[in-house]
């Protein structure tokens, strides 16, 4: 069994999808580790570190190789590149995405999109989307220190006294929670909201204060599988308002507002960035889809005219690619270990397993997830005179991933 690490092709990608830890577990359970040769450098592993933990080094890795594992989708080189009956492994990023499920299927491969893994108790050590959220929300704490120029801690000194720095999180899921706890650790004042009501406590429990407008509707704001809910055009009102004005008062604000398979909501206008303080900052983790914060540009670090600083970095988990790779190559390798037969010591993947299922996008020349399924044509109507044929109306959704 031959395992398959490429280098990422997206130039923003600094991540890999293996690390020698992961290397040496798989060739504990006898697959074969193939590495293109400079995959693992931008996250500060050498060649020679694959090779010490039993990996080979190569340049085309993909043509025979029986697992692809990658951080993101493959491009359509790549796919045209992989054999049929190949799996590959990575994060796919499906929404929207329709004309590279269609080639993979149509490539005969078996792909899996880590990041629809559900949030369950056994499938926690394979959570992507946590283990990048926590290290996204860490780095956003920094990033937003480095641009804002001025102490986080209060510091009473014979000089005077430096005041704290006011930070509000907007989110407090995985990453908003680690930004939190990153932030009051370097001494800064935290509020944070989240429509979530399990949130509060959550919040609470890190020593920030929350904020929110909490009536009926944010009591019943959660979804059973724990993400927020859209909210009502009212509800919106209210806790925009209520935001409006705290925002005011704040000296850093970071977002990290996501719904799976939504554009990103809007949650910071630009009349809220017009009224801070000039030399405020805002970052913005949802910048890759669409952005919380108006006039957020993805990749840029934009000034606005006031003076306040607008943070876009993209790819935020690439940041801390040597720490982000490391978490991601376990997550993996959970997720493929399932795959092993012990006692026939070969990979045989459960086609019926829950987790399987929930993931898995393409397989023997289709797209088989019910939620990404090729859409059907809609017929043209005969028209009623035949004198005067009417075009037919097509309806069309775009989705963007969270």
């Amino acid at each position: 069994m031959l395992i398959a690490v490429p280098r990422e092709t997206d130039p923003i990608e600094s991540r890999v999808a293996a690390s020698p830890d992961t290397v040496k577990r798989f060739s504990a359970l006898g697959a074969k580790v193939l590495v293109e040769a400079g995959a693992g450098l931008a996250s500060g592993i050498t060649d020679a570190d694959y090779v010490a933990a039993g990996a080979e080094i190569g340049t085309s890795v993909l043509k025979t190789a029986d697992i692809v594992l990658k951080v993101r989708r493959p491009n359509a080189a790549e796919t045209k590149a992989m054999k049929p009956g190949a799996i590959v492994v990575a994060i796919m990023d499906p929404y929207g995405a329709d004309a590279a499920l269609a080639a993979m299927a149509k490539a005969g491969l078996s792909s899996f999109a880590m990041e629809l893994m559900p949030r369950i108790t056994r499938a926690q050590v394979m959570d992507v989307l946590s283990s990048q959220a926590n290290l996204a929300g860490y780095r956003s704490v920094i990033d937003a220190s480095a641009e804002y120029g001025r102490a986080f801690p209060m510091m009473m000194t014979a000089a005077g006294t430096v005041p704290a720095t006011k930070i509000f999180i907007m989110g407090a899921g995985v990453a908003g929670l680690q930004a939190i706890a990153t932030a009051r650790r370097l001494g800064a004042v935290v509020t944070a909201t989240d429509v979530r009501p399990a949130s509060k406590e959550q919040v609470e429990s890190l020593g920030a204060k929350f904020v929110a407008v909490e009536d009926d509707e944010f009591k019943q704001a959660e979804t059973a599988a724990g993400y927020a809910k859209p909210m009502s055009a009212e509800y919106q009102a209210k806790q925009a308002a209520l935001v409006a004005e705290h925002i005011k008062k704040q000296d850093i604000v970071i977002t990290t507002a996501l719904i799976p398979g939504r554009p990103a909501p809007r949650l910071v206008s630009a009349e809220m960035v017009a009224s801070m303080k000039t030399g405020s900052v805002l970052v913005d983790l949802a910048i890759e889809r669409g952005g919380n914060i108006e006039g957020a540009k993805l990749g840029e670090v934009v000034t606005t005219a006031n003076g306040v600083k607008i943070v876009g970095h993209n790819n935020m988990p690439g940041r801390l690619a040597a720490s982000s790779s490391l978490l991601y190559a376990k997550n993996l390798y959970a997720f493929v270990e399932m795959f092993f037969d012990k006692k026939t010591k070969a990979f045989a993947v459960p086609w019926d397993d829950e987790l399987v299922k929930a993931i898995l996008l393409t397989r023997d020349g289709a797209v088989v997830h019910p939620n990404f399924q090729p859409k059907e044509p809609v017929a043209a109507e005969e028209p009623a005179d035949t004198s005067v044929a009417e075009a037919p109306k097509r309806a069309s959704k775009s989705k963007s991933a969270s």
